[in-house]
C-alpha cells in the first residue's frame, strides 16, 4: 500500500490548501502577522480540544480537523492529533476528514522550513515503528533548527538506539552545551562506556 504522501501527490488525496477551510489556510510560523490564530481557538480548540477531553463546537475530531484545516502547521493541534492517534490506536480518527498522516503533508505542504512539525511527525512515526522515517524527519528538523537542545538530544537518542555510540555522544554533548536537562542520554552512553564528554560535564550532570 502506497504511503500517504505518495498517494498525496499523485492524487491530491490530502486536499489542496488553497481551497479547504473557511477560515484560512495560513501558515502558523507566520501566525503573529497574517492570521489570527485566536478566532480558530476561541471556536475550536480549546484546552478540552487540546486535551482530548470534549470537543468544543461539536465533536472532538471535527474541531480538530476545522483548527488543522485552517492552521495546518499548528504545532499544538499537531501534538493533539498525535496523542489522539496514540489512543485510539488509529489512523484514521472520527470525524476527521483525512487520515492522521495526511495533517502532516499538509502542515510540510504549508511551511516545509517548520522544523516543529518535523519533530512532531518524527514522533508519530517513531510510534508507528517507522524508524528510518522518524530518523529522517527528526533530521531534518535538527538541520533546520542546529541550536534546539531537544532536537539534539532526541536525534542523540535514536542513534544510540541504532548503537552509533559516536554520534549519539556527539549529538549529546551539543544539547548539554545548550543547557538541556535531562541527563537519560548522558547516562545510557556512560552505562555503555561510550560517552565521550569530559570527566567534569559527566560529574557535574552537565
Amino acid at each position: 500500500m502506497p504511503s500517504v504522501v505518495i498517494a498525496a501527490q499523485k492524487k491530491g488525496y490530502c486536499g489542496d490548501l488553497r481551497k479547504d477551510a473557511s477560515h484560512g489556510p495560513f501558515d502558523y510560523m507566520n501566525r503573529l502577522n497574517k492570521g489570527d490564530p485566536d478566532v480558530v481557538e476561541a471556536f475550536h480548540f480549546n484546552s478540552n480540544v487540546e486535551n482530548l477531553i470534549s470537543g468544543q463546537s461539536g465533536y472532538l475530531g471535527g474541531d480538530l480537523d476545522y483548527t488543522l484545516r485552517a492552521w495546518p502547521n499548528h504545532h499544538r493541534a499537531l501534538t493533539s492529533l498525535v496523542k489522539y492517534s496514540i489512543r485510539e490506536r488509529s489512523t484514521h480518527l472520527p470525524n476527521m476528514k483525512f487520515p492522521v498522516e495526511c495533517y502532516f503533508d499538509r502542515a510540510i505542504r504549508m511551511n516545509s522550513k517548520d522544523a516543529r512539525v518535523r519533530s512532531i511527525y518524527s514522533a508519530f512515526l517513531s510510534h508507528r515503528g517507522r524508524n528510518k522515517e522518524a530518523f529522517e524527519q527528526l533530521e531534518a528538523a535538527t538541520n533546520l533548527e542546529p541550536d534546539n537542545a531537544t532536537f539534539l538530544y532526541n536525534l542523540g537518542l535514536m542513534y544510540f538506539k541504532q548503537k552509533n555510540y559516536d554520534k549519539a555522544s556527539q549529538y549529546a554533548e551539543k544539547a548539554y552545551a545548550l543547557d538541556y536537562p535531562l541527563p537519560g542520554l548522558r547516562n545510557k552512553l556512560i552505562q555503555a562506556g561510550k560517552w565521550h564528554g569530559s570527566p567534569a560535564a559527566r560529574d557535574s550532570g552537565k
